[in-house]
Order: C-alpha cells, then sequence, then structure tokens
C-alpha cells in the first residue's frame, strides 16, 4: 500500500509540474508579439499613412506568413472608421493588385465571409455595440456633447464593423493601434486604444511590444522622407540606432566637386550623437521630419521641427538627435571655412542629461 501510495504521489506531482509547465509556456506565448500580430499591424500602419509602395511587399509577407485574405479584407475595412474610406479603399486595391499578380500564390483564403445578422437589426446592433464599447473603454461611454458621433461608435463601429467573425475583438485592436501609431495628431486616440488592447484581450506586455516595435522598425517614421542605410561607419558615435541616405541631385555629375555632400540623416527615438566639434567648417542641420533635440555645451537645449534650421559654429562643441518618443530626420551639409576639416567625437550623452530634457 505505502508503495502504490508513493507511486500515486509522484504521479501527481509530474501532472502538476507539466500541468505549471503548460501555463507557464501559455503565459510566455501572451506576452510575446507574434509574426502574425507584427504582419498586421505593418499592414494597418503603412495603410493609414497611405504608404502604398511599402504596402504592396508587407501584404505578401503577411499572406506567405499564413494571414488570410479574408482577414486582411475585415482589417482594412475596419480600418476605414479610423483612417478615412480613401485609404481603406487604396489598401484593398493593392491587396487585390497583389492577389492579381500572383495567381498560383499558395495564399489561404480563409474562413468564407457571411453577412452578419446584427446588420439587419438596428436595435441589436445599437446594444452590443454599447456592450463591445463598454468593454473596450473599461467603462461605460456616452458622447452627449455629439450624439450622431455618439451612434456612430456604438451601433456601427462597435456594432456593425466588430460583428464581423474574420478578426478576434484582440486582433482588431492589434490593428487599431498599429493604425494610429502611423498617423499624426490622434494621441487621446491612440492612448485609449492602447489600453483598449488589452481589455480586448492582448496582454499589457504584447502592447507594450507592440509599439516599441512599430518604433523600431521606422513604421512611426511618418514621413516622406528617404530612411537610409544603417549607419554602421558611425555607430560607434551615437546612442540607439541611425541610418544615413546621402542626398544627390539628379541632374548632378558624381565627379562635381563643387557641390557640398548632402545627408539626410534618420535617428529612431531616443537615439543621439555623442558630443563633438566641426574643424574648418560650420554644420547646418535642415530639419524636415518628427522632433529632436540640439544643444550646445553650457546652453539650453533647443528643440528641432520640421523647418527648424541650425547653423553650428565651428569650434562648438554640441551634440544633436532625436527626443525620446519620435523618429528624427535632418539633413545635414558642412561648410568649409578654411583649413583641414575634422570632425572631434567627444564622450556620449547620458542618460542623466538626456532623460532630464522636455
Amino acid at each position: 500500500m505505502k508503495r502504490i501510495i508513493t507511486v500515486l504521489i509522484a504521479v501527481m506531482t509530474m501532472v502538476t509540474m507539466n500541468s505549471q509547465g503548460l501555463r507557464a509556456d501559455e503565459r510566455s506565448e501572451e506576452m510575446r508579439l507574434t509574426e502574425r500580430q507584427q504582419g498586421l499591424a505593418a499592414c494597418a500602419c503603412l495603410m493609414a499613412q497611405g504608404d502604398l509602395q511599402r504596402l504592396e511587399p508587407a501584404v505578401k509577407k503577411v499572406l506567405d506568413g499564413g494571414v488570410t485574405i479574408n482577414e486582411l479584407k475585415e482589417a482594412f475595412s475596419q480600418l476605414y472608421a479610423y483612417t478615412g474610406f480613401p485609404r481603406s479603399l487604396n489598401a484593398l486595391g493593392v491587396l487585390n493588385k497583389v492577389l492579381q499578380d500572383h495567381p498560383d500564390a499558395q495564399w489561404q483564403e480563409g474562413k468564407p465571409w457571411t453577412r452578419p445578422a446584427l446588420w439587419d437589426d438596428a436595435d441589436k446592433a445599437l446594444k452590443q455595440g454599447t456592450e463591445v464599447q463598454t468593454r473596450l473603454s473599461g467603462r461605460p461611454f456616452d458622447y452627449t456633447f455629439c450624439p450622431q458621433d455618439d451612434y456612430y461608435l456604438k451601433a456601427h463601429l462597435f456594432g456593425d464593423i466588430f460583428a464581423g467573425d474574420q478578426l478576434s475583438p484582440a486582433d482588431r485592436e492589434i490593428v487599431t493601434v498599429a493604425a494610429l501609431s502611423g498617423l499624426d495628431g490622434v494621441a487621446p486616440q491612440l492612448a485609449a486604444h492602447k489600453q483598449g488592447a488589452v481589455n480586448m484581450g492582448n496582454s499589457q506586455q504584447v502592447v507594450d511590444a507592440l509599439c516599441q516595435w512599430l518604433d523600431h522598425e521606422g513604421y512611426t517614421l511618418r514621413s516622406g522622407f528617404p530612411k537610409g542605410e544603417p549607419n554602421t561607419a558611425y555607430a560607434r558615435y551615437f546612442r540607439g540606432d541611425s541610418y544615413l541616405a546621402p542626398i544627390q541631385p539628379a541632374n548632378l555629375s558624381k565627379d562635381d566637386k563643387t557641390v557640398l555632400p548632402l545627408n539626410n540623416v534618420t535617428f529612431e527615438p531616443g537615439c543621439r550623437n555623442n558630443w563633438h566639434i566641426h574643424h574648418g567648417a560650420h554644420q547646418v542641420l535642415i530639419c524636415v521630419s518628427g522632433r529632436g533635440w540640439y544643444q550646445e555645451w553650457g546652453k539650453a537645449p533647443v528643440a528641432l521641427l520640421p523647418g527648424t534650421v541650425i547653423d553650428i559654429p565651428e569650434g562648438v562643441k554640441h551634440w544633436h538627435g532625436a527626443q525620446r518618443d519620435s523618429w528624427f530626420q535632418h539633413y545635414t551639409t558642412h561648410v568649409a571655412t578654411g583649413g583641414e576639416q575634422s570632425n572631434e567625437w567627444l564622450e556620449p550623452v547620458t542618460d542623466e542629461v538626456y532623460d532630464k530634457l522636455k
């Protein structure tokens, strides 16, 4: 009997350990941003920006990765409520083009689309949409200032649109957060949907990872200027990742030495170069996208915005880079002042200095 009890205890212990291990794996999976979520997010962000050139290869990649055609249709359709019909229709046009250009591709059609029964009952759509909105917001929400929009939100967006069964509520918020991340001037809505993404079934870790991934991959750059290639030659003088795109006038000969070199430098959020000094030249910065900082030694920092031009005197110790929550781009060139030209690279801009900038 004692031996049987011992065996039973051992078996129960193994079962308990295995179930705990499975639960740990499941928790770990819930905390990771999957390739599927990355693909949906990339397409949503590019669609919101109207970047059809980058959207086409992104659509191919996400279809190759197993996202179904009908899931993408649903994502692009839903996002009309956030980005407008023109960009929704343009994205659907890109998807249609990709399908026509690759008739033999083994992409999945997915679950057949069916018309939601909710569409035939306006009262039920309003009731169900109100429940969905309450769950997403974490509390009842009534936009009494504008009853029209209050009804559209409840009955149409969270009722009619959310009634589709191609995407889960969690997936819908992933694509919404990604789309809003690609737009300017929607910070309140983005903040609300980041919390809503958690309320609809995503972990906080996944939402944080989503925003970090969009930043790191440059989807939140929101710029018509080239990002360029990784700035590896000067990486040791930068904290964070930067990118370099040489600018060459189309009608200029590469052998023409009379025109000063012009480069577009792109900084990821939080990236900045070390303190440094230019000898034999002064540097000109022309800010074209995002938000950045410029600071001379011993002086207050200057916020950099598109259209800001900075003329940095020869011999002045300074640094420049992105603000912590924004990509930043500037064109840069140097104007010779006589003598040998060189850059004197100095100490990094410490987190203690950078984190105080507001």
